[in-house]
């Protein structure tokens, strides 16, 4: 399956992240313009990040307008120990576990599959294991579901991730072992089912 491009992917590069930086000291200074740039830059990866945890349309929105808000509120804050990205990615995971927190019970949660596939045309084959991969990852616990996001469609490392998610890297490296076995499980399971 083809990961969406984001701020966060393989391609990001170095200098990429010190024009991100550079945004961020013009937010510190009240700059709309380049606060309107770090918006733009980040809006479609974060609704595709929020969606990947099952948020809503409607509600990923308001998380992403939070985010930012945050982001506008408190860019002098941001220390550059890390990228821009895993900060404002951390925000967003933040402000998302607390808004569902508020709207659906965790049961709820797991049983969501609002989230969206590409509308590219691909072949047959590749539709069917997009699906399957999909549907694995709707059966993972949610923080092994966000960890593999992070790290597959995003582009984070196991430290980057820990530090979105509150947690050690070796938490995070521990969810993704669970997690893939997992995977191969219920890929399994679904090419047997295809076969038979």
């Amino acid at each position: 399956m083809r990961a969406p491009w984001s701020p966060n992917s393989s391609g990001h590069s170095h200098r990429s992240d010190e024009r991100e930086r550079a945004l961020l000291v013009g937010v510190t200074r009240r700059e709309r313009a380049d606060f309107e740039e770090l918006y733009q830059l980040y809006h479609r990866p974060l609704e595709r990040f929020l969606f990947r945890m099952s948020v809503s349309p409607e509600l990923a929105g308001e998380i992403i307008n939070d985010t930012f808000y945050v982001v506008w509120s408190n860019a002098d804050r941001f220390r550059g120990e890390s990228r821009v990205s895993t900060w404002i990615m951390g925000i967003a995971y933040r402000r998302a576990l607390k808004a569902l927190q508020r709207s659906r019970t965790i049961a709820q949660l797991e049983d969501d599959e609002s989230f969206g596939t590409d509308a590219e045309d691909h072949s047959s084959v590749n539709r069917e294991l997009e699906d399957w991969i999909l549907q694995g990852l709707n059966e993972l616990p949610a923080e092994q579901r966000i960890a593999v996001e992070l790290v597959y469609y995003f582009g984070h490392s196991l430290e980057e991730i820990g530090e979105i998610m509150g947690c050690r890297a070796s938490t995070i490296k521990a969810r993704m072992f669970h997690a893939r076995a997992r995977l191969r499980s219920v890929l399994s399971r679904l090419a047997g089912e295809t076969a038979s």
